[in-house]
């Protein structure tokens, strides 16, 4: 054999070199398969070839199925020609998997440094436990890749691995510490629009720039869009090539986004899709055929190396996702301001876009009207002022209409005298009579403790009424629910009320001209104050964030206790207060009369 060097033979384009006997030609011809690289896969191939979902993951355990709508993703998201992508989801999508996928993929054929960012700690937590640690350890090709001990002596945790040539950090956007700590090649951002800015500005500009020191990285965000205004992912996707995905009409061929425009229904409730083109009527059974057979068409080809997609539950091949099913959703929502903003985000993978004209407090009053507690969950909100104690009854109906009853003022200085605190329990332990004759109580009672200097005084009244559902409360911005339980570790014992939220359903119902009912015992000054905040577009840091704001010299007691009624309605499980006539009562002195509904005898 001639004397060649190894990068010489490496280099040959073919065996037949004059300088080669004919038995090393074969040689060195086998040796330069075993020594070639395998060509890359896409990522949605060596997903499907690699990926194992338990049962515990998949209602289908086995190897990985992409539905059609999540091939084009997947392969854009291991694309090392795309430097960014983006989703703007649906629920019912299978993104947290196709981030597993995603993860999993650089872990085993191309270790580098990698972040998931995701709202919250609890959700870091989660997703560790429900995907990334199952899904690993049900595939052959991952299992062991992030084991407790890494080769450095160091220990992994549940949000820290280590693995041979990289790392996972699993951290949340509440930590901005956390994300000065580290860079990474590989981003990906899971629910964006949760994302609030903070002290030192956006969560998902400051992981992006921890992807700065790396030419070749990724950068993968996906969320359920929420205001237009203020999505993160949607102004990300504007930023992108736009790309939408369309299925084929049956009848005359066009490819048409399923949009929800084009969804229509009749009585009897049969579901079908109008083909934009040529009007043909497409029911439910020939869906599954049009999805599979569909593509990703870009709409802005003038962006390059990012990749943008949006998707909806139209297009999802789940059973709860079904048209009909979506219908039915819709119908439950549309009527709602508040639940048909859940469909639109979360359904349609659209943006909400507000309707900012202002409430008329006059208009308001003139729908004053008589109302009876039949029918009704009554709960009682409880703003606390150094001087007075208001509060506002507010009842709910099975059809969905809230119906602002009475309101109800106890003077006196809250710290240091009792009597505004007797008349308040003389006030919440009121039962209205049915006109069946049933006795119908106020279910729960949310009283506002946030204020620091009467917190004291409120905590120490509520004590030992948690039986009857009487709950001291504090209202905090942001992204939250509507009331959650207190956090064990304090020593507050509070419950937090989500105020932004619920202010966005009152006046969402507002605005509409619908929803929410009024008595006509209610004074006009209650309208005012009903009325008094506006939600403003501010930005923070260079990010816009919705924001209310009180117009100057209006007060908004009666928006905070209709705003606290309606987060502590969560706490109550039952809809409606059963019969008690059968029950022997006795009458029981009279402290505070409703103006709203007389006292009965219990």
């Amino acid at each position: 054999m001639t004397d060649l060097t190894f990068e010489q033979l490496m280099g040959l384009e073919a065996v037949e070199d004059a300088r080669l006997m004919p038995s090393t030609q074969i040689l060195v011809s086998d040796s330069l398969k075993v020594l070639r690289p395998p060509p890359r896969a896409s990522l949605s191939v060596w997903a499907q070839e690699n990926i194992r979902l338990p049962a515990g993951v998949s209602a289908t355990p086995g190897k990985l199925a992409l539905w059609p709508t999540q091939t084009g993703i997947a392969d854009a998201f291991g694309d090392p020609a795309i430097e960014r992508c983006t989703l703007v989801k649906s629920v019912r999508t299978g993104l947290s998997t196709l981030i597993t996928a995603t993860v999993g993929a650089y872990v085993s054929n191309d270790p580098s440094p990698i972040m998931l960012l995701l709202p919250t700690d609890s959700d870091c937590r989660d997703v560790v436990v429900s995907d990334l640690d199952p899904i690993f350890s049900a595939s052959p090709v991952l299992a062991g890749c992030m084991s407790d001990d890494t080769a450095e002596g160091e220990r992994n945790t549940m949000t820290s691995r280590r693995f041979p040539g990289g790392s996972l950090k699993i951290v949340s956007a509440r930590s901005p510490r956390n994300l000065r700590r580290h860079n990474v090649r590989i981003l990906l951002i899971d629910e964006a629009d949760a994302m609030l800015p903070g002290p030192e500005g956006s969560p998902v500009k400051l992981a992006e720039k921890r992807t700065l020191s790396f030419s070749n990285r990724k950068i993968i965000v996906g969320s359920t869009p929420t205001d237009e205004a203020t999505s993160n992912v949607w102004r990300s996707y504007l930023e992108s090539d736009q790309r939408v995905y369309e299925v084929p009409c049956p009848e005359c061929g066009d490819f048409h986004e399923i949009r929800w425009k084009d969804i229509h229904w009749n009585e009897e409730r049969d579901v079908w899709w109008g083909c934009p083109s040529c009007g043909a009527v497409v029911d439910e059974n020939r869906k599954p055929a049009m999805v599979r057979a569909g593509r990703w068409r870009i709409t802005k080809p003038e962006t390059v190396n990012h990749a943008g997609f949006r998707l909806s539950a139209l297009t999802s091949l789940l059973p709860n996702a079904s048209w009909s099913a979506l219908v039915d959703e819709f119908l439950a929502a549309k009527d709602d301001p508040a639940l048909l903003q859940v469909f639109v985000n979360t359904i349609l993978g659209e943006v909400w876009r507000q309707d900012e004209k202002q409430i008329d407090a006059t208009a308001l009053q003139s729908r004053a009207e008589h109302l009876d507690p039949d029918d009704m969950t009554i709960t009682c909100g409880v703003d606390v002022q150094h001087d007075r104690l208001e509060a506002v009854l507010t009842g709910f109906r099975k059809n969905g209409d809230w119906c602002v009853l009475d309101q109800f003022v106890a003077w006196g200085d809250i710290v240091r005298e009792d009597t505004p605190w007797e008349e308040l329990d003389s006030y919440i332990n009121q039962n209205f009579r049915g006109k069946n004759g049933s006795l119908i109580r106020i279910s729960a009672t949310a009283i506002d403790a946030g204020d620091g200097q009467t917190m004291d005084r409120v905590l120490s009244w509520c004590r030992g009424k948690l039986s009857r559902k009487i709950y001291p409360i504090k209202g905090a911005s942001g992204v939250r629910p509507a009331i959650s339980t207190p956090n064990m570790k304090s020593k507050s014992r509070l419950w937090i009320v989500g105020v932004d939220g619920v202010k966005s359903q009152i006046m969402g119902r507002l605005s509409a001209g619908s929803g929410i009912r009024f008595s006509d015992t209610l004074e006009a000054r209650f309208y005012d104050e009903l009325t008094s905040e506006r939600h403003v577009l501010r930005y923070h840091r260079g990010q816009p964030v919705r924001e209310w704001v009180r117009t100057p010299g209006k007060r908004a007691e009666s928006l905070d206790c209709v705003v606290y009624a309606v987060a502590v309605r969560n706490l109550v499980r039952a809809t409606v207060q059963e019969s008690e006539t059968s029950q022997p009562v006795t009458p029981p002195p009279r402290v505070v009369q409703s103006s709203w509904a007389s006292l009965a005898p219990r």
